[in-house]
């Protein structure tokens, strides 16, 4: 009678944890495989705790791409909350710019002096050599849906940035994205690796590819 008060996982619930840790150890295994990719999107689990939501391979690759672009011949990009995309222009070795990562996440260090810390709570504590006005494009990803988090992370990217602005957040923030930062929503539209309840959208402040 005692195991009565029990809590019980319904089928379906238990169903998806099953086939949560499934993928789970598939994607460890890939990781203990010969050839892993560490800079592969999803090489790193996303914390959901930490609102994280990888995209999807084929929409890092289009804004990775789009960012290559954007930047210029011997650019230089700052990723500030968008490991997906950092991730993508890693595996584009050889060509011709510069990226580092600003991220809260602290198992991103694993790349080194690329890897920034970032606390959006703090938009200016910002390493020294992080210079005003030096990057060619900042693409974002706030990791909230909230003015509070977009107003403090437009404080960062328009300290980073020398005009360009990549911005990827939810539709809903639209007003608030023209706001503080000018910028207008695209008609590409971005997808994760897992749904997400909230409609996401990009939005830019320059001629881009993504229209």
């Amino acid at each position: 009678d005692d195991d009565d008060d029990i809590p019980q996982l319904s089928s379906h619930a238990l169903a998806a944890l099953q086939e949560f840790y499934l993928e789970q150890q598939q994607r460890e295994g890939m990781k203990t495989s010969q050839g892993f990719n560490q800079y592969s999107v999803g090489s790193i689990e996303e914390n959901w705790q930490l609102s994280q939501f990888w995209y999807s391979d084929e929409t890092a690759s289009c804004l990775a791409n789009e960012v290559i672009v954007a930047a210029g011949k011997g650019g230089r990009i700052a990723c500030i909350s968008a490991p997906s995309v950092y991730q993508k222009l890693k595996e584009q070795d050889g060509k011709d710019f510069s990226v580092c990562i600003l991220e809260y996440d602290r198992r991103f260090s694993v790349y080194g002096e690329e890897f920034i810390f970032y606390d959006y709570n703090k938009p200016l504590n910002l390493p020294d050599n992080l210079l005003p006005h030096s990057f060619d494009i900042v693409i974002a990803d706030p990791p909230y849906l909230s003015e509070e988090c977009l107003q403090k992370t437009a404080e960062t990217i328009r300290y980073l940035t020398k005009g360009k602005i990549l911005l990827c957040t939810g539709a809903i923030m639209e007003e608030q994205a023209a706001k503080h930062l000018g910028v207008k929503i695209c008609k590409f539209i971005p997808k994760h690796s897992r749904n997400l309840a909230n409609e996401f959208r990009c939005y830019v402040n320059y001629a881009s590819g993504l229209d």
